[in-house]
């Protein structure tokens, strides 16, 4: 058998189970499905696009799309068929042939093309750029009513490599050899992450401190299979304000001893560890953190900053993973709110309340709604630990708690909606905009639902003026945009 760490390092692909391909009719009066490009087939290829989740496409003669991953558009490749299914072939990059303009001579990570995780960190980034708002366009392009908003070059954040502060990792192998990474897409195998590049470089200190730790102290590693084992999950965080870390290991079940000395084996490798906790998840589906957390630290938070706001970050808050591109956000989102001291605000899936803090210096009162009871309960600490006495935060569903606002008869100047990728459902955008508030401000970070909903929203009376994309994820195919909506329906 192959070592398995072949599977991660790019030696032995993933298999992918799936039907057969495109097909054709053959004989008279009877057909027969004959895929036309067939598993492991080895093509040369020329990429002409990449499609929203980074895969370089190409087109055959008989009209198959074909997906691969790493190639860019503009290049010449040779790849390997990895996977066929409902006319789509998805592929890899064996050689490449004839490299792009868009391509860096000098990209940040030499395994891009077997990793995945970040599809265009091998472009240039000012074609990052280019490419990203030309997203953007094209889905706005989609609906006719929405012709004539400006939007503008992208904003980006300080650092475009090391900027990610969460890192959410799968502990997979043996105690013997130990991986620790993400899923290959479409997989459940995992490819191990010495050194990621996006990753803030503490991160990457910590994750290479519990290998060793694995492997020194044989801490049984878990296997979904069998379930069988211990470690499932590694969770880091890291608050740039105070250079401290976080890490909470995720086991199958309480097992203190062997948590125990892994957390003080690493802790010596890593005096930057502030924060340091055991998570219980004996659950079978894909869900990370359970809901039991046993701290083998006194303290159980750290802070971090964004401008003027702090925020005490436990190990199941909902935090952004790029503190600069947030500032950007939340900046933006200021700027465009235009508040003069007596508007009342509502903050739409305020999560722990970053934006909502960040307005209430500037409003009579913020109200906060978030459906996450643990977001709420943080971002109630956060508005004490910053002593915004004007924020009120509530706890439930969207449309029922919009719904005592309008029952209520309270009045809301400026709204700012930040819903998660599949964007607001239609009821909740009618009790938003039956609100009236003079201005909304809408932060996605999808594109395609951003649209759907500026659409629904302009025959609701509030036509969107502007939008500014801000580059949250470089070297990702993922953008975040904050679009400015006015009251036309007077």
């Amino acid at each position: 058998m192959k070592d398995e760490r072949e599977v991660k390092r790019g030696g032995k692909r993933p298999r992918v189970g799936g039907p057969g391909a495109p097909r054709k009719a053959v004989g008279a009066g009877e057909s027969r499905w004959v895929p036309l490009i067939k598993r492991n087939a080895v093509m040369e290829l020329a990429i002409t696009a990449l499609d929203e989740d980074g895969y370089g496409t190409a087109r055959t003669d008989e009209g198959m799309t074909l997906r691969i991953g790493g190639a860019l558009p503009g290049d010449t490749v040779l790849t390997k068929v990895d996977q066929i299914s409902r006319g789509t072939v998805y592929g890899h990059l064996l050689k490449l042939l004839k490299p792009s303009s868009l391509r860096s001579k000098r990209p940040p990570c030499t395994e891009s093309a077997d990793c995945l995780g970040c599809p265009l960190i091998a472009m240039k980034y000012t074609e990052q750029k280019v490419w990203k708002r030309g997203m953007i366009l094209a889905e706005l392009a989609k609906y006719g009513e929405l012709a004539g908003i400006t939007v503008h070059p992208l904003l980006s954040p300080e650092n475009l490599i090391h900027y990610r502060t969460t890192a959410k990792l799968t502990i997979a192998g043996k105690h013997s050899d130990p991986f620790i990474g993400i899923y290959r897409r479409a997989s459940h195998d995992v490819y191990d992450l010495d050194q990621c590049p996006l990753h803030h470089p503490l991160i990457n200190r910590v994750v290479e401190a519990v290998r060793l730790g694995i492997v020194k102290l044989k801490v049984p590693v878990y296997n979904p299979q069998s379930k069988m084992g211990l470690l499932r999950y590694l969770v880091v965080r890291v608050s740039v304000h105070e250079r401290k870390a976080m890490v909470v290991f995720v086991s199958a079940k309480r097992s203190y001893n062997e948590i125990h000395h892994l957390g003080r084996f690493v802790q010596e490798m890593i005096p930057e560890i502030e924060v340091m906790a055991q998570n219980v998840n004996a659950s079978e589906g894909n869900v990370i953190l359970g809901q039991k957390d046993f701290f083998l630290t006194p303290q159980h938070y750290l802070t971090e900053r964004i401008g003027d706001v702090a925020f005490q970050v436990s190990p199941r808050s909902f935090f952004q993973v790029n503190n600069s591109g947030a500032r950007l956000i939340y900046e933006q989102v200021k700027q465009w709110a235009c508040l003069s001291g007596g508007e009342r605000v509502l903050d739409l899936y305020c999560g722990i309340g970053g934006i909502a803090l960040f307005l209430a210096d500037q409003a009579t009162q913020v109200i906060g709604i978030e459906v996450v009871e643990e977001a709420v309960a943080d971002a109630q600490r956060n508005a004490k630990l910053n002593a915004r006495r004007n924020c009120r935060f509530e706890a439930g569903d969207a449309a029922e708690l919009l719904e005592e606002l309008a029952e209520e008869g309270q009045r809301i100047d400026v709204a700012v909606l930040n819903p998660p990728r599949k964007g607001c459902a239609p009821e909740v955008l009618g009790m938003v905009t039956g609100l009236a508030p003079a201005r909304i401000i809408y932060v996605s970070c999808s594109p395609q639902s951003l649209a759907r909903d500026l659409s629904v929203l302009k025959t609701r009376g509030y036509s969107c003026r502007e939008i500014q994309p801000v580059d949250m994820f470089p070297q990702t195919v993922h953008v975040e945009n904050v679009a400015l909506l006015e009251k036309t329906d007077k």
